[in-house]
């Protein structure tokens, strides 16, 4: 991807050539840069003066991981690192959550907390953050369902035929989802974990559950499905094992031989989250579970929503969408119409750009367009935001 001190140079010398041009243009380039510096002005003012954190609660328990979303999204500017003063305090109090079994979290949300925690230490470089790192990534281990029955596992322990196996959730023996196996694989990924680690191979069979495509699926309930897209976990809750859960309801569908029946519905942000932990866990580009996902994208391509699901978890969309496609690298997309032929041509850096400028307030916070999934907090959705930008110019 193009950094900000080479676009102007590197598009300038493609045109010239006659090569494909990055899709950021100079415009939309300065645009995302004052949205960027607006926003890092409006979360510098939010800062606790007491504890360095961000939507610190007084009457706690705290989720130290808003801080590290904050922080993650505020180290990815060039004139910010961790010597600023900012991220320091925010740094030290992060840390102060450190937990004996090598967790960062304030009792509740373990898995969550601490994998937003390990993604922004890994952006630091300090001998703080550094000697934390290696306990977080063995803390989030050990919270994978998996075959493993060492001592200091904390989930449960089952066999690959069990519709857990490979998931994580919130903490302790909680039901798996995709969004904590997301943040999870996020973290284990920024803090140099290689994709051949055991955490990447088991989490596939956990991915491949939740991937709407009967060819990877061997759930029930993707039977004929050819959906490609995700859902958001194998089982509602710890009773209703296997049947499969969604956020965005069921869709009658024309399945593989043909016939007509229901089926759990894909939606935007578990897809984008499904895809980048297939391209996290270096699945080749034209294996079918990653083709499969792309062309859900490419069917459902749209920043006016969180396909499947409206304006629930948008800002969570947004991030996970730049981030997908960040690493998959291509800035342009090629869409796919309703009878599967090729439809327009797309610069998905460009579109999210120009949709986050008008949700963006002139004091550079972002307008709340839906309280599901705390995404009234102002400081969240902008954390949301700035990363979602951070990746666009990447």
């Amino acid at each position: 991807m193009p950094n900000r001190s080479t676009i102007a140079c590197c598009t300038t010398l493609a045109l010239t050539a006659a090569a494909p041009t990055f899709a950021v243009d100079e415009a939309h380039l300065r645009q995302a840069d004052h949205m960027i510096d607006r926003a890092v002005t409006y979360l510098r003012a939010q800062q606790d003066n007491t504890t360095g954190g961000w939507a610190v609660n007084p009457q706690g328990p705290q989720l130290p991981g808003i801080t590290a979303l904050v922080v993650n999204g505020m180290i990815m500017s060039p004139d910010i690192d961790a010597h600023d003063p900012a991220i320091n305090r925010a740094a030290e109090f992060i840390l102060t959550f450190r937990q004996p079994d090598g967790g960062i979290y304030d009792k509740i949300l373990a898995n969550y907390n601490t994998s937003l925690c390990l993604s922004a230490l890994s952006k630091l470089n300090t001998p703080e953050a550094v000697n934390a790192m290696s306990g977080a990534q063995s803390f989030l281990k050990s919270l994978q369902w998996s075959d493993d029955a060492l001592e200091h596992a904390e989930s449960g322990v089952v066999d690959a035929k069990h519709p857990f196996f490979g998931g994580a959730g919130y903490g302790s023996h909680s039901r798996p989802d995709m969004s904590n196996l997301n943040l999870m694989l996020q973290a284990l990924h920024d803090s140099g974990l290689s994709a051949s680690d055991e955490a990447f191979q088991r989490a596939q069979k956990f991915l491949e559950r939740c991937q709407m495509l009967d060819t990877v699926n061997d759930m029930p309930y993707a039977d004929g499905s050819e959906q490609g897209g995700f859902i958001y976990a194998t089982s509602p809750d710890g009773d209703h094992i296997g049947d499969g859960e969604t956020k965005a309801g069921t869709m009658m569908e024309t399945l593989s031989d043909g016939t007509t029946a229901s089926r759990l519905r894909a939606y935007g942000s578990m897809t984008y989250a499904g895809f980048k932990s297939y391209v996290y866990a270096n699945l080749k580009r034209d294996d079918p579970r990653v083709t499969a996902a792309y062309d859900w994208i490419r069917a459902n391509y749209t920043l006016e929503e969180n396909p499947g699901v409206g304006t629930d978890g948008l800002y969570y969309y947004y991030v996970t969408f730049a981030r997908a496609l960040d690493a998959w690298g291509p800035q342009t997309i090629e869409l796919q119409n309703p009878d599967g032929s090729t439809g327009d041509t797309r610069d998905w850096q460009n579109d999210l750009i120009d949709t986050l400028a008008n949700l963006q307030n002139t004091d550079g916070s972002f307008k709340s367009v839906d309280d599901r999934w705390m995404e009234n907090n102002p400081i969240l959705i902008t954390a949301y935001a700035l990363l979602a930008l951070q990746h666009a110019i990447d």
